[in-house]
Formats: structure tokens, C-alpha cells, sequence
């Protein structure tokens, strides 16, 4: 079978939603809100992870499937790889524990709409910078266990590769605008993070041990 088109399909459709993630995560997309809607704004945390979950599942669904098999691992391998799944699942719990986990889903953006006792621009997602646990290594370490998290598969077809080419690749171009955007937000004192600490893969802990 010619696998070629669903792949160059797939990869526009992907190619697609990452666009159309980043740009509604934007600065320039929340203050267009903030002036047409006011303090509607708390909502839009909540309706971006929405959306974006419901993209996802139709693209999971309904996107081509390029069924080639690449390989499938034999017992008791397969059950080996749910190892690094697991401590990657750990690791994006120990992510939380230094974020508001209700601020980054929207519900206590909507909390606070609903006390009525806050203005607009507090209404919208607060951000905060702590440089403490995994983030003393990676700057987006959810995007990196995430990534170990995908990684690991004990079945691998065309299609899922596709798919994780596409979200390591989306990982990257995602942070270079987030970071754009946390640059804008806490200045300098984020450049120096920068400097310090790697983008994804926290590579300075192999250095460190050399």
C-alpha cells in the first residue's frame, strides 16, 4: 500500500493544530478577548484546554491511519517499556506539584469570575516562575516527560510514529513561543533562566557528572 499521502495528510492536519494551538495561546489572542468579552476572559483557559482535547481525539480518530508496522515487541519487553511510562507519569505529577494545577486547567480563573470580587486582568491566567524541582533542569519539563512518556511504546506503527515526530517537533516550536511570551511577562530575571537551565532534554545533569 502507498502510504505516502495519509502520512503528508496527517502531517498537514498536525501541522495544523499545532498552529492553531500556539496562536490561541497567545498574548495577542487573550487581550482581543479581554476587549470584546471583558471579563469573560476566565473562561478562555478552560475552553483552550477544551478545545484542544476534542481536537486531539478527532485527529486520533479520524485522521488517516498509515497502519505500516514498524515493530512490536515480544514479552517480556513490552511489558519492560510500561517502566519508563511509569516514572514518566511520576514525573509529570512531581511538574504539578510546583504549578497551580486548578490555574492551568481554568478552574480557578472561573473561581475567581464567579466571587466577583476581581478585576479583569486578574481573571485571566496568573502566571508564576518558580525555578524549583524538575524545573531546576528542564525549562519545560512536562514537554520532557512527555516526550519519555511517548517514547517508550512496546508497538510502534506509522501512524503513531508520525504522530510523535510531529509532537517532539510541536514541543520545540511550542516553547520557543511560550518562552517569547514569559520573556514579555518577567523580563530579565527569565533570560538569565534561560541561560542556566536547558530548553527540554535536561542535558546539564550528564554534564555535571562528567
Amino acid at each position: 500500500m502507498n502510504y505516502f499521502y495519509d502520512v503528508l495528510l496527517l502531517i498537514f492536519i498536525l501541522g495544523l493544530f499545532g498552529y492553531t494551538h500556539s496562536f490561541l495561546a497567545s498574548l495577542k489572542v487573550k487581550e482581543f478577548i479581554k476587549q470584546q468579552f471583558g471579563k469573560a476572559i476566565a473562561f478562555y483557559r478552560l475552553f483552550y484546554n477544551l478545545f484542544s482535547l476534542v481536537s486531539l481525539y478527532l485527529i486520533w480518530e479520524y485522521a488517516p491511519h498509515p497502519s505500516l508496522k514498524i515493530y512490536k515487541l515480544n514479552p517480556p519487553f513490552d511489558y519492560l517499556v510500561l517502566i519508563p511510562q511509569f516514572i514518566s507519569l511520576i514525573g509529570i505529577i512531581w511538574c504539578f506539584k510546583y504549578i497551580c494545577f486548578k490555574e492551568f486547567l481554568g478552574l480557578s480563573q472561573i473561581e475567581r469570575f464567579l466571587n466577583k470580587e476581581y478585576s479583569e486582568d486578574e481573571l485571566d491566567e496568573k502566571m508564576t516562575f518558580r525555578v524549583e524541582g524538575p524545573y531546576k533542569y528542564s525549562r519545560h519539563p512536562i514537554y520532557f516527560f512527555s516526550i519519555v512518556f511517548l517514547v517508550f511504546r512496546a508497538e510502534m506503527d506509522l501512524f503513531y510514529l508520525t504522530m510523535l515526530v510531529a509532537f517532539i517537533i510541536y514541543f520545540y516550536i511550542g516553547s520557543v513561543y511560550e518562552e517569547k511570551k514569559l520573556i514579555r511577562i518577567f523580563g530579565k530575571i527569565y533570560e538569565d533562566y534561560q541561560k542556566e537551565v536547558p530548553r527540554i532534554f535536561p542535558i546539564k545533569i550528564f554534564n555535571n557528572k562528567s
